[in-house]
């Protein structure tokens, strides 16, 4: 029970990233956003994992390759896409993108790890993908098919990969590091591999005109949406597998949908709740 009140508390924490990153693409560069964003959530995860475990976060030339693959896919790869795709996407629209990757994990998950793709899985994934497609297209998912693609799209679409090999990924180096350590560790190497990417776009730039909202949005970003997000995250990997965990990203968007109105008192309505229970159906089908 514990890991999967970890795994709703990551992504309800998810949701709420889609209409912060919204607002900060507003006003920061990707990379500039991205950047910051994972600088502050090193400095949190550093510290936390010196006071958790007592001593300096482990990183072995064995464990390197790895961490250096969770840094580059979750970290430099996943932000560019995710900061580049709210510029011009819409965060409903940007979420229902995103709540493809438990179908992409849980088939890639068979192909590469042998795990079973059972018919519950495959039904719950399916429940729950029907559910935030009426949730978000106000119970009429056919709108959603009837715009083409666009560049923002492509760049959210971006994200769904690199998610997936984030979490494929995370699933090998868990069984070498401890959630915490690998967490640190690849938020620090993909933060390294943005910084020059932010300076040649303005990262001078964009911090020495951020407003005070702005730098608000950074530090949820880096401290919640990431030092303790991907933490627990990384734990429901490790205790249930990277296909029973990435099930849990179809409840972001429904997540977003409440956040926004109890933030920006959008309303609700039946598509809403009837779209939000047939995503919990799905949830609870795959990992009973």
């Amino acid at each position: 029970m514990r890991i999967y009140l970890l795994l709703i508390g990551s992504v309800a924490i998810w949701g709420a990233t889609w209409i912060s990153g919204r607002i900060l693409a507003q006003d920061i560069g990707p990379f500039s956003a991205a950047f910051l964003r994972f600088l502050a959530a090193s400095v949190f995860l550093f510290l936390w994992s010196c006071r958790m475990n007592r001593r300096l976060p482990v990183c072995s030339r064995d464990h390197f390759p790895g961490l250096l693959l969770l840094g580059v896919s979750g970290v430099f790869c996943y932000n560019f896409f995710f900061f580049s795709g709210l510029q011009t996407v819409a965060a409903g629209r940007a979420a229902l993108i995103i709540a493809c990757i438990p179908v992409i994990i849980c088939v890639a998950s068979a192909l590469i790890f042998k795990e079973p793709l059972t018919r519950k899985k495959i039904a719950g994934t399916l429940l729950s993908l029907t559910g935030v497609a009426i949730v978000l297209a106000k119970g009429n998912p056919l709108v959603l098919l009837q715009s083409p693609l666009s560049r923002g799209d492509l760049f959210i679409l971006g994200c769904v990969a690199s998610w997936t090999v984030y979490s494929l990924a995370g699933n090998r180096v868990m069984r070498h590091i401890n959630p915490l350590e690998a967490v640190t560790w690849s938020c620090i190497l993909g933060d390294i591999l943005l910084l020059p990417f932010a300076l040649y776009h303005g990262l001078v730039h964009d911090m020495a005109n951020a407003l005070p909202r702005d730098w608000g949005h950074v530090l949820f970003l880096g401290v919640i949406a990431t030092g303790l997000a991907f933490t627990w995250y990384y734990q429901g990997i490790k205790a249930i597998g990277p296909s029973r965990a990435g099930i849990f990203i179809n409840l972001v968007p429904v997540f977003a949908v409440l956040l926004g109105f109890a933030i920006l008192k959008e309303p609700v309505s039946l598509a809403l709740l009837g779209g939000g229970s047939l995503t919990l159906t799905g949830v609870w089908l795959t990992n009973r």
